[in-house]
């Protein structure tokens, strides 16, 4: 039985513990908000944990009923997020939706892309076996640098505005975001999705430097720019957990 720890004051708590799910184990974060009327499951990015906000004082058997009750819909949603290896030499990591697999060598050298003739894309990794996953999310990096700032560009015309500034980060919470003043920002991490959907993203994005809104004027300027918008929201909602997963 969950007990949840309140001082004096009725300060809104925050506790943590596993919760046993689709023989996973998983880290529950459970907050009280002051303003919740009722309690939100949420998975997070990448199936990597679960956090639960709830209304002040509620009784530790109804946390307990409530997880249960929807434990039918977390097995459900988190088949969607196999478990996904750490980058590391010898397994395959998409990158712009095509698999590559990870190839280490000896010495000093660039990380480049080969078209092996038998065995199929291969990323080329040198150095020791600790620096590989970082070296492939470097790869990543410079990859959404050069692509996404072409297609910034590109769009940025044809609406007529422009970017204030260009930034790439691992975010877990969204794929990209568009500020008031005109900064966009991507996870370089859609580099492992297909050119299609890294397009969408960056027309999502910059539709919003002249539309601050999901209006329908904002989805038929991104429609404009990204005739497969329909198509790549889609893509994402059924694998964007899938690239979150991948631990690097």
């Amino acid at each position: 039985m969950l007990k949840l720890l309140r001082n004096r004051q009725a300060k809104p708590t925050v506790e943590k513990r596993a919760f046993e799910v689709a023989g996973r184990s998983l880290p529950l974060t459970i907050s009280e908000n002051n303003r919740a009327k009722r309690l939100t499951l949420r998975i997070a990015p990448g199936g990597r944990g679960l956090k639960l906000t709830i209304p002040p004082r509620l009784p530790a058997r109804e946390i307990d009923a409530f997880l249960e009750r929807n434990r039918g819909w977390l097995i459900s949603k988190l088949d969607l997020v196999p478990d996904q290896p750490k980058v590391r030499a010898g397994i395959k990591i998409p990158i712009q939706g095509v698999n590559h697999q990870i190839i280490r060598k000896d010495g000093r050298g660039v990380t480049h892309i080969v078209e092996h003739e038998t065995e199929g894309p291969q990323l080329i990794v040198f150095g020791d076996e600790k620096f590989v996953a970082r070296r492939v999310s470097d790869f990543l990096k410079k990859e959404a640098k050069r692509e996404i700032e072409a297609l910034v560009a590109h769009h940025t015309n044809i609406v007529g505005r422009k970017a204030k500034s260009i930034t790439f980060r691992d975010t877990t919470s969204r794929w990209g975001s568009c500020t008031s003043d005109g900064k966009l920002s991507f996870s370089w991490r859609i580099m492992m999705a297909p050119p299609k959907v890294i397009n969408y993203l960056v027309a999502h994005e910059v539709a919003h430097l002249k539309e601050m809104n999901h209006s329908a004027r904002f989805w038929a300027l991104c429609t404009s720019l990204c005739p497969d918008t329909d198509k790549c929201k889609s893509w994402l909602k059924r694998n964007g957990n899938k690239l979150q997963a991948i631990e690097f």
